[in-house]
């Protein structure tokens, strides 16, 4: 019987099949050492911090290994718990943070479903620019704002700076054009016929976009608030620039404003105010995440 002769069909299909398989099995490789690598980044702080709030302040100062806790406390967290400050600071954040998720949403929703589905003349323009307002840096914001506060100030005698609710004025200028652009491409990708088919049944727009889109665009209207709550949490320039009094601040300038005086940095409770400060919006990406790619995905891509 004839034998196949080396470099045969058969003989070189196996060796580009292992030539295949070998290839595949380094990008694995490279693929999971580029992630801990990814890990070790994203992880680190948190850790450091966590060790550093476990421990005391002269352990802390010691010349110790800085990576691990000879004397656990918890003592760092609870007086901050107990602190009557630290909690009007978290309660400051909340109801800053949830109106400025309200407000958000009641601008960005509509105004995303009419420049989506409700074509008119700039429409396109228009989308684009409220994007661009975004990119605009608040370093460049809060000087004109605040000019702003102290003009209205003057002419009603009104005052809203040094004040908790000023931050929910100027929140929404960093998350409504952001959540809108989101919007408007989840509204897009969503088919005509369904507005159509509305439209033709009698349905006015208000009823369309609460009756038809919103329930269809949850996972972006998810995203959305995800993304204004995130922003409201945790800014730090605005209600460093508009509130001073102890009593409205909000976690995050609390936490820096009261836990260092002068050259005194108090690091075991300002680590444990940062993890406790980062806890609920952990906890929100943690139940919600697959909503907030699927949202953003989707305002990526379309529109």
């Amino acid at each position: 019987m004839a034998t196949r002769a080396l470099g045969s069909p058969v003989t070189d299909t196996l060796s580009d099949s292992g030539t295949v398989v070998g290839d595949r099995r380094w990008a694995v490789i490279w693929a999971y050492v580029f992630l801990c690598i990814f890990v070790a980044f994203a992880l680190l702080p948190p850790l450091y911090m966590l060790v550093t709030g476990l421990k005391t302040s002269n352990e802390i100062s010691a010349a110790t290994n800085p990576w691990w806790v000879f004397n656990p406390t918890l003592a760092n967290f609870t007086e901050l718990l107990a602190s009557p400050l630290f909690q009007t600071f978290f309660i400051n954040s909340v109801l800053v943070a949830l109106l400025t998720v309200v407000i958000t949403m009641l601008i960005s929703v509509p105004a995303a479903f009419a420049l989506a589905r409700m074509k008119f003349w700039g429409s396109s323009a228009l989308a684009t620019g409220i994007f661009l307002t975004y990119l605009v840096p608040e370093t460049l914001l809060f000087i004109p704002l605040f000019k702003m506060f102290v003009t209205f100030r003057d002419w009603t005698g009104i005052e809203l700076i040094n004040h908790w609710y000023v931050l929910v004025l100027v929140y929404p200028t960093l998350t409504v054009p952001f959540c809108t652009w989101i919007m408007i491409g989840y509204f897009a990708s969503i088919p005509k016929e369904l507005d159509e088919a509305a439209l033709i049944d009698g349905a006015s727009w208000t009823q369309t976009l609460t009756k038809i889109f919103i329930p269809v665009a949850l996972p972006g209207l998810i995203a959305a608030t995800i993304f204004a709550f995130t922003v409201a949490w945790a800014q730090f320039l605005y209600p460093l620039a508009f509130t001073t009094s102890q009593d409205q601040l909000v976690l995050s300038v609390g936490i820096a404003t009261t836990l260092i005086k002068a050259d005194v940095f108090n690091w075991g409770q300002i680590m444990a105010g940062a993890l406790l400060g980062a806890l609920p919006p952990l906890v929100i990406y943690a139940f919600l995440m697959d909503y907030y790619v699927a949202g953003l995905t989707a305002g990526a891509t379309k529109g």
